[in-house]
């Protein structure tokens, strides 16, 4: 028999149990914000964080370095992804930790459950209580007036546990799925390495590189250092109505319209880098991670990144592209990136201009690129299926875990 429902009142939760009640967060846990400490430079070079994003952060693993020792929700304060949500809001956390005040630190009060209280704050909708728009906001004041629901202790402790068993499972599956997306990404790079270093007509001679990331290259095939092949370029934008693009390590140049980026924007484009089609750009600061390709777009980037120019056409843009991401180079990337620390990790022109690079003749460039995009194409159809596979699994997760914490759902007694 289906139990009575009745209107929460509240637009996110929508109907439940009669028997259950509506609160707000500043009832039902204590607010230890007074315990947060600011980031500091020693902190974060120092690389303590073991996650760090706009959102919660701060969460160490060094025992002599805590401002916390207790089991409580981290919840992002401030930050793009508080609108995005591309990562998490809601963090557990027990034991000695550090955190920064990027996060508000929640203890569940006792007559409540901690992993109930947890599940249901992650289904929370925060968006009316989350202000500014540059720079999203979730205040203290705001937080701690939040409507959540809140049903007897007995029936939190039974959700709780049949949510800890099906989350497992599917966390399980999602793992796996991770795993497996990764392993075809390697493959992918396996494929693209093994295509412009050694080509794709088999059995052929060879002959030693030279080049400290690449042992042997096929004989025919010519090496120059990158300042005969490279140029540096310093054009500006003088009326700032060029399309702003963006240099990642994941996507190589794409334009900002096409990706979720959490960072600020300048009100004006003047004075930005002009990166035209097949210029190389890079993004200086994350250079040792990768980023850096061939442009495939007319536009703009940032006034601290570089760009360079091919000095007599010798590559192909696409086998270019491909060439300069591949994982060999990208080690010598950062190996040969100079700063203090790894946020402080900088590849400048003179350091880039220094490698040696293959260049196969402009014919062989061109069988290769035809070669990868078939190849490359059949992997990355198998990523996006995985991924999409992926982003169902987590819908659905989401979706269970909101049916049950708002009493949607019931936990059958023989679950």
């Amino acid at each position: 028999m289906a139990r009575e429902m009745k209107d929460s009142g509240v637009a996110w939760i929508g109907e439940i149990p009669k028997s259950w009640a509506i609160s707000r967060i500043k009832n039902e846990f204590l607010n230890l914000d007074n315990l947060r400490e600011p980031i500091s430079a020693e902190k974060r070079d120092n690389k303590l964080g073991l996650y760090d994003y706009y959102g919660a952060s701060g969460v160490i693993d060094k025992m002599d370095q805590y401002n916390v020792d207790d089991t409580v929700l981290l919840i992002g304060e401030d930050g793009a992804n508080l609108r995005m949500r591309n990562l998490p809001l809601i963090y557990r956390a027990s034991g000695k930790f550090w955190v920064n005040n990027h996060a508000h630190i929640l203890k569940v009060k006792p007559d409540n459950s901690y992993s109930y209280m947890a599940y249901l704050l992650e289904t929370g909708d925060y968006s009316v209580y989350i202000t500014g728009s540059a720079q999203p906001k979730l205040s203290q004041f705001n937080l701690m007036n939040f409507k959540i629901v809140v049903p007897p202790v007995s029936e939190q402790e039974i959700i709780a546990k049949y949510l800890d068993t099906q989350c497992a499972e599917i966390d399980a599956v999602l793992d796996k799925t991770r795993t497996s997306i990764e392993e075809y990404k390697k493959l992918k790079q396996a494929i693209i390495t093994q295509a412009v270093t050694k080509g794709v007509r088999g059995d052929r001679p060879m002959k030693e590189s030279g080049i400290e990331w690449i042992s042997e290259i096929p004989a025919e095939w010519k090496i120059y250092w990158g300042k005969r092949l490279f140029y540096e370029t310093n054009e500006r934008s003088e009326a700032g109505n060029e399309e702003l693009l963006t240099v990642s390590h994941l996507t190589g140049i794409t334009p900002r319209s096409q990706k979720n980026v959490n960072m600020f924007m300048s009100e004006s484009l003047v004075g930005y880098k002009v990166c035209h089609v097949g210029d190389i750009a890079t993004n200086t600061m994350w250079m040792w991670q990768g980023a850096i390709g061939v442009s495939a777009y007319h536009g703009v980037i940032s006034p601290s990144y570089n760009t360079y120019r091919q000095r007599s056409e010798a590559f192909d843009s696409q086998y270019l592209d491909y060439l300069l991401r591949i994982r060999p180079l990208v080690d010598m990337y950062n190996a040969c990136s100079t700063g203090i620390t790894a946020s402080r990790l900088r590849l400048y022109p003179e350091q880039f201009l220094s490698f040696k690079f293959p260049v196969p003749p402009m014919e062989e460039q061109r069988e290769i690129v035809c070669n990868l995009g078939d190849k490359v194409g059949e992997v990355n159809t198998l990523i996006q299926k995985k991924e999409r596979f992926l982003a169902e699994l987590e819908t659905y997760k989401k979706s269970l875990i909101y049916e049950y914490v708002t009493g949607k759902k019931e936990v059958d007694q023989y679950d």
